[in-house]
């Protein structure tokens, strides 16, 4: 029996407003501001929420001087137009040379590395 449920992941930023504001672009949802924090709503899958944090430094992809903490795995249908897309939103590349692989990597406007898959 398990003793928890993931109720949500918070991601750590200097703009919990417009970080909300980029994944309800990319994924849909509600953007909903708490008292400390924002909560994207209505999205398929696990909660999305985002807290200020001052002084925050991104994550580090590939992890050689400093820990990626984590990411987020999004799939998508078609790689080249998600790309486009994720790009437009402000994304910024971090590793998609191999066109022939089924996963590319990007940082979101905070840092936070995340990969579009077509798995």
């Amino acid at each position: 029996m398990a003793v928890a449920a993931l109720g949500a992941v918070v991601l750590d930023c200097p703009d919990p407003t417009a970080l909300a504001n980029f994944y309800a672009a990319l994924l849909g949802g509600k953007v909903e501001q708490q008292e400390d924090w924002v909560d994207l709503t209505g999205i398929t899958g696990t909660p999305l929420a985002f807290q200020a944090v001052p002084g925050f430094v991104p994550p580090q992809w590939p992890g050689s001087r400093g820990s990626q903490q984590f990411h987020l795995d999004l799939t998508v249908q078609d790689l080249d137009a998600a790309e486009r897309e994720v790009l437009a939103l402000g994304a910024t590349v971090l590793e998609a040379d191999d066109r022939e692989r089924t996963f590319r990597v990007y940082a979101d406007p905070a840092g936070h590395p995340f990969c579009l898959c077509a798995c």
